[in-house]
């Protein structure tokens, strides 16, 4: 299985956060590959600023260091990302469930707002 994170299940993963299941903690180390998107970093990074999430300065090092695969965004995740329905509003996820329909990933994410499009999820709370 290959698996790609949401943003917020990056961060439950470097804390240990209790909030990340034991499903999905098995589905994380037992997958073929789990990548975290390029988005990730910019996402959190802008929240960071906020004020609202804290988290290491190097977190795609931090990332890697867990074992995850970086995944960089390219013009097809670019372009397929604007076209999907509006089911969602938030960029970056869209940008995610693009990355996940070309590349052929699960994605990992407690975000149910994300169920309507098409492509195979994991939820991150079980």
């Amino acid at each position: 299985m290959r698996l790609l994170i949401d943003s917020h299940v990056a961060l439950w993963w470097l804390d240990d956060h209790l909030s990340l299941g034991a499903t999905c903690r098995a589905s994380l180390q037992s997958a073929d590959e789990v990548f975290f998107s390029a988005v990730t970093p910019w996402e959190l990074g802008i929240k960071r600023a906020l004020g609202k999430v804290v988290f290491p300065d190097s977190l795609g090092d931090a990332l890697e260091a867990a074992g995850f695969v970086p995944l960089s965004i390219s013009v097809a995740h670019a372009e397929r990302a604007p076209g999907l329905e509006q089911h969602h509003h938030d960029p970056f996820d869209r940008l995610l469930v693009a990355q996940a329909q070309l590349e052929s990933l699960v994605l990992v994410t407690a975000d149910r707002a994300l169920r309507p499009y098409d492509i195979e999820m994991l939820d991150a709370r079980l």
